[in-house]
């Protein structure tokens, strides 16, 4: 992994030498969160290069910590699954995401705002069963935003399916979100509700959708760890 090490048996030392590369844990999140594939991957880690994703993929699999193979009846298209080692790191990333949550404080989490980053997790996330049955497409606009990082489509299918759409998927729309990007991701993160955000979160559309939002909304799976930090 890095070229020098810690030159220590210790076995702490041993495993940071693995694991403490940049970007190797917020890529391990990913993985952990179900993500097998490249450009999956890359919409969960938005601002890292696809080269530095290549590397430390290939690290990790050296590493033994997850193995790559070929989509069947897809030739060409390659998955990147945890291994034992792999999955074992789970209770890890998800103790260091709930440390961040309790600890970090909430003024430095909220200057690091992503969209793209935000509205993945938030498909990954978003609890289908309190909406309607069939299709149902919800449109967030962050007005502040240039016009190609504005508009984000959420598209809830019959069995359950979220795609997520950057671009008008030209299906009617049942709920329009217009809010700020601040504001959204302090809700994401558990920090407020949608009720507590007030009118800085408009709803237009379908108000049944719109009464429910906090339940069907997909939360930061770290939303649940009360903040210690300011």
């Amino acid at each position: 992994m890095t070229q020098h090490g810690y030159k220590q048996f210790c076995p702490l030392s041993m495993a940071a030498e693995v694991l403490c590369t940049r970007w190797t844990m917020v890529l391990l999140r990913e993985l952990v969160a179900g993500s097998t594939r490249f450009n999956d991957l890359r919409r969960g880690v938005p601002k890292m290069s696809p080269t530095l994703l290549s590397q430390r993929l290939k690290e990790l699999e050296l590493a033994s910590i997850i193995e790559r193979k070929e989509v069947p009846g897809e030739k060409g298209i390659f998955e990147y699954r945890l291994t034992e080692a792999g999955r074992d790191l789970r209770p890890v990333v998800e103790a260091m995401g709930f440390w961040g949550q309790k600890w970090v404080e909430s003024r430095l989490s909220l200057k690091n705002l992503d969209p793209s980053l935000l509205m993945w997790d938030m498909r990954r996330n978003l609890n289908p069963s309190p909406l309607p049955e069939g299709r149902t497409v919800i449109q967030f606009l962050y007005q502040e935003l240039p016009a190609s990082k504005r508009s984000w489509w959420l598209i809830v299918e019959k069995h359950g399916e979220v795609d997520l759409c950057w671009y008008d998927p030209g299906f009617d729309v049942d709920l329009y979100v217009s809010t700020d990007l601040h504001t959204m991701t302090a809700i994401w993160m558990g920090l407020i509700t949608v009720e507590k955000a007030g009118a800085k979160v408009a709803l237009t559309g379908d108000q049944d959708i719109a009464r429910k939002m906090q339940t069907w909304l997909g939360l930061s799976p770290f939303a649940i760890e009360p903040k210690r930090a300011a």
